[in-house]
């Protein structure tokens, strides 16, 4: 993987760090600058950027994401529960197990194509899920949920005489996560997470991803293999997806069967095409906005709309509220559809395809501008 980087790519890499790291100022406006929800904008951007290099770069659309999620998720907790609290090992062997585990199911799943494939990943989900939640209950503590306990063996610890009074909570370098450091600690692996999905989309590998989502066909009809490349992407795609679950059991320090759903690997997919499938920084939006639709959104009740909407006249505010309230609270899910529908038939290359013709028609109507001045000169 080539480290160089053109300076269009050091732009795009310094704009996107200065983004995240600027995000408790300019997310207050919105309302949505408190840590736990940053930490969320932080760990499914990371899932949506490694989504983003199986679907945008090679063309493979999964339907069995939340697994490798969930891998994650109960890898952390256990090495959590058996090991230390430091969760340094605990991200570590989450990607090393949710890499094996993509490994041996895209082997699988790679042998079929197109819909098929999402099928296949799809099947292979809800079979982890099931497990989780009723078959593997001594691993997985069935609906309950994997949790922390004081009586935990946490042998790593022990060794070097480390002892908890409390709830356990996960650590880096003795300092509790939490606040704006947790936040800050995610942000760091959103940050790199966004660097090697830059670098892999501009090395010769990312070229050769693009040219089996181009013409897959072509290519095995001239005698290429594209298997090991499709194979890498899935396995590359996992690895994403268990170190955003790591990143979430050490936010919140539980596993459970939900986060392998079939809805939470649909939400993923949701939040790729939101933003752009094929971008680097659309997936990342994608989440963002979902994410921040599910937990604002989602808060907002009769009351705060009437606050909202007081300067209307009195019967014409209670009509409003009543038509508003069904968008908002248990209807936020109302609003994020039109959303999408909106996206997808006005703008079906996502946020991103928005925001780039909003630049060219900027910049054509400054072209414009200059060839109009010289002939106003003369």
């Amino acid at each position: 993987m080539n480290l160089s980087m053109s300076r269009q790519d050091l732009t795009l890499f310094l704009g996107f760090t200065a983004v995240v790291l600027l995000m408790p100022i300019w997310l207050a406006p919105f309302g949505a600058s408190y840590p736990d929800l940053m930490q969320r904008f932080m760990i499914f951007g990371i899932m949506a950027v490694g989504f983003n290099i199986l679907f945008g770069l090679t063309g493979y659309l999964s339907f069995g994401h939340a697994a490798f999620f969930g891998v994650g998720s109960y890898t952390a907790v256990w090495s959590f529960k058996l090991l230390t609290l430091d969760v340094i090992p605990a991200i570590i062997f989450a990607i090393i197990v949710s890499g094996l585990f993509a490994l041996v199911i895209g082997f699988l799943c790679l042998r079929r194509s197109g819909i098929y494939f999402s099928i296949l990943t799809l099947a292979f989900a809800q079979m982890s899920y099931n497990l989780a939640y009723s078959v593997l209950t001594p691993i997985t503590n069935g609906e309950t949920g994997l949790q922390l306990t004081l009586g935990d063996n946490r042998v790593v610890d022990a060794m070097v005489g480390h002892t908890y009074v409390g709830q356990p909570v996960p650590t880096f370098l003795g300092s509790q996560m939490g606040g704006l450091g947790g936040f800050y600690f995610c942000a760091v692996f959103l940050i790199v997470a966004f660097f090697i999905a830059q670098r892999i989309a501009g090395s010769p590998f990312g070229m050769m991803l693009k040219s089996i989502k181009s013409n897959q066909t072509r290519m095995q009809f001239t005698g290429f293999n594209t298997r090991p490349y499709a194979l890498s992407a899935f396995v590359i795609s996992g690895m994403y997806a268990g170190l955003a679950g790591a990143l979430l059991a050490v936010t919140d320090p539980l596993a459970g069967a939900e986060r392998m759903q079939w809805t939470a690997s649909g939400e993923i997919v949701l939040m790729t095409i939101l933003g752009g499938v094929g971008t680097l920084v659309g997936p990342v939006i994608g989440a963002w906005v979902i994410k921040y639709f599910e937990n604002i959104l989602s808060a907002l009740n009769d009351n705060v709309l009437k606050a909202f909407w007081s300067f209307l006249p009195d019967g014409v505010a209670d009509v409003v509220v009543t038509i508003t309230s069904k968008f908002v609270g248990d209807g936020w899910h109302l609003t994020l559809g039109l959303v999408f529908v909106i996206i997808v038939i006005f703008l079906p290359g996502g946020i991103m395809e928005g925001a780039r013709r909003v630049n060219n028609a900027i910049t054509k109507r400054r072209g414009g501008q200059r060839r109009a001045a010289p002939q106003a000169a003369e």
